[in-house]
């Protein structure tokens, strides 16, 4: 089973984390399963950015953005060429080290994370 490095963040993660990642499940789910309660605005169906993360090692091995997902992330905060979506980024059989960014944009509470 994989494996992802979750990478600290001030307030979902303050001390980095190693969780195993069951393939088929997105890193949203997998990010919940284990207390990282990273933001999903829109409850999981790609039409926010809130969960929004980089995924810095083992990008090419999630299944491939659909166009939806790839017009969300143009307005994602912070936006690289390793930005998904994480209820839509599938796990597939290879580790994978993920960044939450600093801050999101979610219109409903306008915090910052």
């Amino acid at each position: 089973m994989p494996q992802i490095v979750f990478l600290p963040h001030p307030k979902f993660c303050p001390d980095g984390a190693v969780v195993d990642a069951p393939s088929g499940k997105s890193i949203c789910d997998i990010m919940l399963d284990n207390d990282i309660e990273i933001e999903h605005a829109c409850d999981r169906v790609c039409a926010c950015t809130t969960c929004h993360v980089l995924v810095r090692e083992g990008f090419n091995s999630l299944n491939e953005p659909e166009e939806q997902e790839e017009d969300m992330l143009d307005k994602a905060w912070g936006l690289e060429p390793v930005s998904r979506l994480s209820c839509q980024s599938i796990v597939g059989t290879e580790d994978l080290v993920v960044e939450i960014p600093k801050y999101t944009i979610n219109h409903a509470a306008e915090a910052n994370h």
